[in-house]
């Protein structure tokens, strides 16, 4: 579609400041969609999901598509105010929840709401993540001929007794398999994510995890240390003795063993969690370099969160009153903040020093460069280019370096 103007009604329930759109279209820009479904809920899970019990008659996959497109359709008139053109998503991240449930043709309208709303730029990188449980060979031809040119999906380990206690119910081969099939059907970038420090897991089973991650060819591999986050089911087991919480120094090991299994594989690390084929800059995932880099999103769907020009909002969380909302003729925005320029620099500091690329030393201030000095001398970080860029050891004692970094900043 053409590019909106300012005759068309802006939206109500976001009031974005002309300084806030002002550079919309020379910072990178991208859409995240969240879609809120799952078959069953992961243990370790605490993200806005919902199962078909939970949600009842409440929600559907068809009202959550209707509110999307109203949401999309009203954030692209709202960027067009006063007259501006609406950038064209650079980048579009679906996820969840669990996107492979709506299927192909579900997909397929995903992102024909983003076109039809915002448009994609060329050459745009479209991700979806999905569960190897509901992909199939056909999945992946449909939403390759959908648009979409990179799938993420839920590994998490290979061994059958980890994911017991994760509470996933995916086959312990169906990861390799869905990625093969990806492959099979056109798509050169695919990732794997890994959850390593699971209760239980010992270094064998890491070590098949990684095998099979390299045996199913892929570009880019995601781990995460096992976070027992409140009001989840596993942390309601830690609580009660049922598990040991993890432990950081199994974590600390765990995280070198990945890293030194996959640069062997010719994988580099491009952020903290994140590897990536060395010699393929393709590789990366750009829609999350954008979240680091300080791009502006779009996130539409339940509790999805944006970021345009310094001001953040995020969305109500419950499927029903989300729909209820934009059919109500409203943006279903939860609350929003205007960031200060301290909250950007802490930002700034925080995301960027996670990245190969560093921290740009030109951006701190004359303690800080006094406090990223005594990083340097701790083995924590390098100095390359005039940026900050951890060390191996650095990467383990990241938020560390942080706080050493900001609290050098208020002396």
């Amino acid at each position: 579609m053409g590019p909106r103007t300012a005759q068309e009604t802006c939206p109500a329930g976001l009031d974005l400041p002309d300084s806030a759109l002002a550079g919309v279209g020379t910072r990178p820009f991208g859409v995240y969609v969240h879609v809120p479904f799952c078959a069953t809920r992961c243990g370790y899970c605490d993200f806005n999901t919902y199962t078909a019990g939970e949600l009842g008659s409440a929600a559907s996959a068809q009202s959550w598509l209707d509110g999307l497109r109203r949401e999309l359709d009203a954030g692209a008139r709202l960027l067009a105010r006063d007259g501006r053109t609406v950038p064209a998503a650079e980048t579009v991240f679906v996820g969840g929840g669990t996107p492979s449930l709506l299927g192909a043709d579900g997909l397929a309208r995903v992102l024909d709401a983003v076109r039809d709303s915002f448009g994609l730029a060329a050459g745009a990188e479209v991700t979806t993540e999905s569960n190897p449980e509901s992909t199939s060979p056909q999945f992946f031809a449909g939403i390759r001929e959908a648009g979409y040119t990179r799938v993420s999906l839920g590994m998490q380990s290979a061994a059958p007794h980890v994911l017991a206690v994760l509470d996933r119910t995916h086959t312990p081969g169906r990861p390799v398999a869905a990625a093969e099939e990806a492959r099979a059907a056109g798509f050169e970038h695919v990732n794997l994510d890994l959850i390593y420090g699971t209760p239980g897991e010992r270094d064998a089973d890491l070590d098949a995890s990684l095998d099979a991650v390299l045996a199913a060819g892929v570009d880019h591999v995601s781990a995460y240390a096992l976070i027992v986050e409140d009001g989840t089911a596993l942390a309601r087991r830690v609580r009660r003795g049922e598990l040991p919480a993890p432990d950081d120094d199994v974590l600390a090991a765990r995280y070198e063993r990945i890293d030194a299994r996959l640069a062997e594989a010719g994988m580099t690390w491009y952020e903290v969690s994140n590897w990536a084929k060395a010699d393929d800059p393709s590789a990366r995932c750009t829609h999350n370099l954008g979240y680091w880099d300080g791009g502006d999103w779009w996130g539409a769907g339940p509790g999805a969160h944006s970021h345009v020009g310094g001001v953040r909002w995020w969305n109500v969380k419950h499927p029903a009153r989300y729909s209820a909302t934009l059919a109500d003729g409203k943006l279903p925005v939860a609350g929003s903040e205007q960031l200060t320029a301290e909250d950007r620099h802490t930002e700034l500091v925080m995301l960027t020093v996670r990245l190969r690329t560093g921290l740009p030393l030109s951006a701190l201030d004359e303690g800080e460069r006094a406090a990223a000095r005594t990083v340097v001398a701790d083995g924590l970080a390098v100095e390359r280019d005039e940026h900050l860029v951890l060390t191996d050891r650095g990467r383990l004692l990241a938020d560390a370096v942080v706080r050493t970094i900001l609290l050098g900043g208020e002396d």
